[in-house]
């Protein structure tokens, strides 16, 4: 893939050593899962002693906090666990009301980054809390979540996720009444883990941007978990952003650091800085905290060097020097920051 510089579009390369106080806004890390889990087996404080630590060494300044149910909890079971999930959430910023903030608004957002506390923001990963009551957005909104995609990779009441992609439904009658509330409410829409037609419907239907808070580049690598150009076009054209991806499957063979900033580059080139930012899905520490050793993700799961938040800084080395000091930093941080200034409620 040719250089950044080569294109006209991006700063020239920095020098070694400037990108250790590059910020970084993580818009898609799943773990509230491990710490609820951790919580009911009696550790009560896992962010405190692991996550808050790795978040600090990494230079973290807004996190997007999944509220995502695991598959066995269904129906009833998959509200209240979700239910549980915010109540962990928001222990953890009571008891660390000194690091980190638990954020609503555009208002609540700057006060954290301006005092040095880590923004956090929660959002649903997938819609199975709401079954088919399309009036529990409106409480799960009161509950603070300002995020949510339909699916996940399953079909839902909503849509189909894309592991239902050969189906070619796009969303149900009450996935359009989902999103029809969801803005109104104000309410950011994810098109992550949708089937490509749930995300040509959304895009259909949206009049407010949208984003995908973590996939990467179909056209790098062809994987269903990824959006090709055409769809990153439309997120773009729409206002949105993608936050891409570093699990390790979905980057391509013999996955690398490189490799994620082929998809990094590719992504910036086709729809500049303004629309990309970073959904990292580090899972290696949660899957860690939340399933048995013989459950654990296969090697290739994760790329070596970027696996968790204290990676971050070496990583922002690597990415300055693709993309140049002043693309960096707007993808490091400055995008997901100036979107959701823009998309939550002012305050």
């Amino acid at each position: 893939m040719p250089d950044a510089r080569d294109l006209g579009l991006l700063g020239g390369r920095y020098p070694q050593g400037m990108a250790s106080n590059l910020q970084f806004a993580d818009c898609h890390n799943d773990l509230l899962l491990g710490v609820t889990v951790q919580r009911d087996l009696g550790n009560d404080d896992l962010f405190g002693e692991f996550w808050l630590p790795q978040l600090r060494a990494g230079n973290v300044c807004l996190v997007v906090l999944p509220v995502y149910t695991e598959d066995w909890f269904t129906g009833e079971a998959a509200l209240r666990r979700a239910l549980t999930t915010i109540e962990t959430a928001r222990q953890v910023t009571d008891r660390h009301a000194e690091n980190v903030s638990l954020v609503t608004t555009a208002a609540e957002l700057r006060a954290a980054l301006d005092t040095g506390r880590i923004a956090l923001l929660l959002a649903f990963e997938g819609m199975e809390p709401v079954g088919a009551d399309v009036d529990l957005i409106d409480t799960f909104w009161h509950l603070g979540v300002r995020m949510a995609s339909l699916t996940w990779n399953r079909r839902t009441p909503f849509a189909d996720g894309l592991g239902e992609r050969g189906t070619g439904a796009g969303l149900t009658e009450l996935g359009v009444k989902a999103v029809e509330r969801m803005e109104r409410l104000g309410m950011i829409v994810d098109v992550s883990h949708l089937s490509d037609a749930g995300f040509d419907h959304v895009a259909k239907l949206a009049t407010r941007p949208f984003v995908a808070s973590h996939s990467s580049c179909r056209d790098v690598f062809d994987h269903p978990r990824n959006l090709d150009d055409a769809r990153l076009h439309t997120i773009a054209e729409a206002g949105g952003f993608v936050g891409l991806n570093a699990m390790g499957e979905f980057l391509g063979q013999g996955s690398t650091v490189d490799v994620f900033l082929d998809h990094v580059e590719h992504a910036v080139r086709l729809i500049g800085t303004e629309h990309v930012g970073l959904g990292l899905d580090f899972l290696v520490d949660t899957e860690a905290h939340s399933l048995p050793a013989s459950a654990q993700p296969a090697p290739g799961f994760s790329i070596e060097g970027l696996e968790r938040p204290s990676d971050l800084p070496a990583f922002g080395e690597r990415l300055g020097q693709r993309l140049g000091e002043d693309a960096a930093r707007v993808v490091a941080s400055g995008t997901p920051i100036d979107a959701l200034s823009r998309l939550l409620p002012s305050g």
